[in-house]
Order: C-alpha cells, then sequence, then structure tokens
C-alpha cells in the first residue's frame, strides 16, 4: 500500500498563488491513479482534480479549471496542485488519494483507498 503526505498549504491573499506537493512512499507510484481533494467543516470531500497513471489525462472541477493544474513526477513519486488566481472559496483542507484499481482517475472520493492528512489552504481577501 501506498503512503501519502501533504505540504505546501498555507495562508495567502486573494489572487496568489500557491503549490501543493504530495509525497507517495510504500509502493510503485506509476500503479495508482491520483486525485486531489478538499474539504471545508461541515460539508462533504469535494473533488478538485485527478490524473491518470502516466500523467497524460487529467480532469478538473468546472471551479478550479483554468486556474489549477494537477501534475505528477513518476520518477520522484509526487503528485502536484499548482493554484493559481486564488479565491477566499479555495479555502480548505486538501488532500490528495491515490487508488491502483483506477486508470484515468475520479471525481468521486469512494474510489480512491488511500488518503493524505491534508493540508491547509487559507485565501484571505
Amino acid at each position: 500500500q501506498v503512503q501519502l503526505v501533504e505540504s505546501g498549504g498555507g495562508l495567502v491573499q486573494a489572487g496568489d498563488s500557491l503549490r501543493l506537493s504530495c509525497a507517495a512512499a510504500g509502493s510503485t507510484f506509476l500503479n495508482y491513479a491520483m486525485g486531489w481533494f478538499r474539504q471545508v467543516p461541515g460539508k462533504e470531500r469535494e473533488f478538485v482534480a485527478a490524473i491518470s497513471r502516466t500523467g497524460r489525462t487529467t480532469d478538473y472541477a468546472d471551479s478550479v479549471k483554468g486556474r489549477f493544474t494537477i501534475s505528477r513526477d513518476n520518477a520522484m513519486n509526487t503528485l502536484a496542485l499548482q493554484m493559481n488566481s486564488l479565491k477566499p472559496e479555495d479555502t480548505a483542507v486538501y488532500y490528495c488519494a491515490a487508488d491502483p484499481d483506477l486508470l484515468y482517475g475520479s471525481n468521486w472520493s469512494g474510489a480512491y483507498d488511500y488518503w493524505g492528512q491534508g493540508t491547509q489552504v487559507t485565501v484571505s481577501t
């Protein structure tokens, strides 16, 4: 099984950029499709972006399309989420997720077996 650790969260102002990273260990990273989700207190976990095992196929939530970019480096076992033009509504705890049964990733949180501990992103006005 794979262990996931997110980093890169913080407090930024609206319009700023932030880059999240997710380090994977314990298993062959290339065997997992990956995703980013986010959650605010009292709400369900929300899909942000997904990427296929090879990195050639990506998918985004409409709310982040054109502002966020998901990428992966299979040689370095890392997943990234570049977030530009951040808005206060992007404030949430961001989680990376992995699953060995997916080829292209999924926008459904239930499809993923492995999750990181999350990293807080706060965007002020």
